[in-house]
């Protein structure tokens, strides 16, 4: 009697017809996929800190399979794999694994679930059924809402190679933007005439107002790109995406030099804020102030939501700098980052 029941079961989870997990009417799936569903959504929005989940579903239980779950590394065109599961039992492997777990809602469940999601995991990820001669797989995407800014040493533009530009992003709270975060970025109004190193290795420079010093009037506005480069010799500026942040940036307002400034975000708990927690307390707390202050690498900024005549003039918001003034002899207020 088990074992006919058991059989029923398993004529029942495979029937297309019978299935909880149809697709809607009208979205016949396509023939290649026999086991997999496709995901209603292919892109998975969230944000540092945030808890997200990776859709994959089966529609059928296969005879000795297992899902496969990698994620494709735009810097060097490879696949990294984070969990391999037979539905019994399952593996972690690599850097994610401590932040990774299988959703498992019910036993067609193959969905990944990340915590603490952090910049680095942005990206486009796999789920693979690995089922002999039938292996098939989904693709998604993981986005996270941030913002792009240019960065630039304070000796001046064009003097990070590529591992140097990266380097000085994870220095900022931030990473190497993706050509896609950069893209987003163009299309929100970002306007930069340096180039500057993307995440794959590539340069780029976007373009909003065409104009004579940023390729000439006649071009259109656009990401303009420079290519792939080399990693070691050639020299450009960064562009860096960070996001929200685990944390509070707020000024204390005082005529402070750098080591004065550090000396005061120590006495309130906290430590003077990197230009990447500046950026993210602007975009995701509206932080607004006329006030230029210091920053862990000796820039003075600030931020502006509500463009105004007398906090610089320009008529977007934006983070506004002063540069890198003499840390010994130039006074200002400074921003302090306390983590939560």
């Amino acid at each position: 009697r088990w074992l006919l029941l058991l059989g029923s079961l398993w004529i029942l989870a495979a029937s297309p017809a019978s299935s909880a997990f149809q697709r809607p009417t009208g979205s016949p799936a396509p023939p290649h996929m026999q086991y997999l569903l496709e995901p209603l959504h292919t892109t998975v929005h969230t944000q540092r800190g945030a808890t997200a989940t990776l859709p994959c579903v089966l529609r059928a239980l296969p005879r000795n399979y297992r899902v496969k779950w990698s994620k494709v590394e735009p810097a060097n065109y490879g696949e990294n794999i984070i969990i391999i599961t037979n539905g019994l039992y399952h593996k972690n492997y690599g850097p994610l694994s401590p932040r990774v777990r299988l959703r498992h809602s019910h036993r067609y469940d193959a969905s990944l679930t990340i915590t603490e999601v952090a910049l680095e995991d942005e990206g486009r990820y796999r789920c693979q059924l690995v089922n002999g001669l039938e292996d098939e797989s989904v693709s998604l995407t993981l986005h996270l809402e941030g913002v792009v800014f240019p960065y630039q040493p304070s000796t001046g533009r064009y003097k990070f190679n590529y591992h140097e530009a990266k380097r000085a992003c994870e220095q900022q709270d931030s990473r190497l933007a993706t050509y896609q975060q950069l893209y987003k970025a163009w299309t929100e109004g970002l306007d930069w005439c340096n180039a500057g190193w993307v995440l794959d290795g590539t340069v780029h420079y976007p373009i909003i107002n065409s104009r004579e010093p940023c390729g000439g009037r006649l071009l259109l506005p656009g990401v303009r790109t420079y290519g792939a480069r080399d990693k070691q010799k050639d020299r450009f500026d960064a562009f860096c995406f960070t996001s929200a942040l685990q944390g509070e940036v707020y000024f204390i307002r005082g005529h402070l030099n750098f080591k004065e400034a550090g000396k005061a975000c120590s006495n309130h708990g906290g430590a003077i804020a990197k230009v990447g927690q500046l950026y993210s307390a602007w975009k995701f707390s509206q932080l607004d102030r006329c006030d230029g202050g210091w920053l862990a690498d000796g820039s003075v900024r600030y931020p502006i939501t509500t463009p105004r005549q007398r906090c610089g003039g320009l008529p977007d918001p934006g983070v506004r700098s002063f540069g890198f003034p003499s840390k010994e002899l130039r006074t200002f207020g400074t921003y302090c980052f306390t983590e939560k």
